[in-house]
């Protein structure tokens, strides 16, 4: 008969099998469930996205949506959508620069959809596309991209994977003020990079929902 510590040992094994089996085949039902998820949400927010839109066209200049090239998974870039909330010439002068959460680019209708997140629900046609997730690494753009790589060792491992409209690092962390703001965010991105499952895609929603929530107590 084994010995108790070998059945241990065994039990171990099996169960460690059992939670790579589980998290691959995940991996493989994911993109079908972000599309069927992603376009159920997309028409249930239709009506916000157009009420968002409107307001950002009566109270400002130049187009309610804007796209912006990311790089998303495996390095293959896309166009991401979103309502605008910055002025229309915010980049003309500076050049790609990262937004804060005080950016003086970002238009008083705009600060309102952005503390509330619904300039983020465009993406929905990007994840129904399939070239974003519900869940996972936020895309970043190519300009900032090859900074990173050269600053950040292992910078491509949350490439791995595609970019979601929330993620690990947006719910454990807000916006980069400096390099090992990135940094902190780049390692909570491969961890998730490395344990997606169903599990951990469903606390980062209900967390996410959470701050949602609670930003809008907070402007109540």
């Amino acid at each position: 008969m084994p010995e108790p510590a070998t059945l241990t040992l065994l039990g171990t094994g099996f169960i460690a099998m059992g939670v790579r089996y589980l998290r691959t085949k995940y991996r493989s039902m994911k993109p079908k469930f972000d599309r069927i998820v992603g376009l159920i949400l997309l028409v249930a927010f239709a009506p916000i996205i157009g009420l968002t839109a409107l307001l950002v066209k009566l109270t400002s200049r130049g187009p309610a949506f804007y796209k912006q090239e990311r790089v998303g998974e495996h390095g293959r870039t896309f166009n991401i959508i979103k309502v605008r909330t910055m002025r229309p010439d915010a980049e003309t002068k500076s050049g790609p620069v990262w937004a804060d959460a005080h950016d003086s680019r970002v238009t008083l209708v705009g600060g309102f959809l952005r503390r509330s997140h619904l300039d983020e629900l465009p993406q929905l046609v990007n994840v129904v596309r399939g070239e974003m997730s519900l869940v996972g690494p936020r895309p970043e753009r190519p300009h900032f991209v090859q900074q990173l790589r050269e600053r950040i060792p292992g910078y491509d491992q949350r490439l791995t994977v595609k970019p979601g409209i929330t993620g690990l690092a947006q719910v454990r962390a807000g916006y980069d003020h400096a390099l090992r703001d990135v940094r902190r965010k780049v390692k909570l991105d491969t961890m998730y990079a490395q344990r997606m499952c169903w599990w951990v895609d469903f606390i980062i929603i209900v967390r996410t929902m959470g701050k949602f929530v609670d930003s809008g107590e907070r402007r109540g």
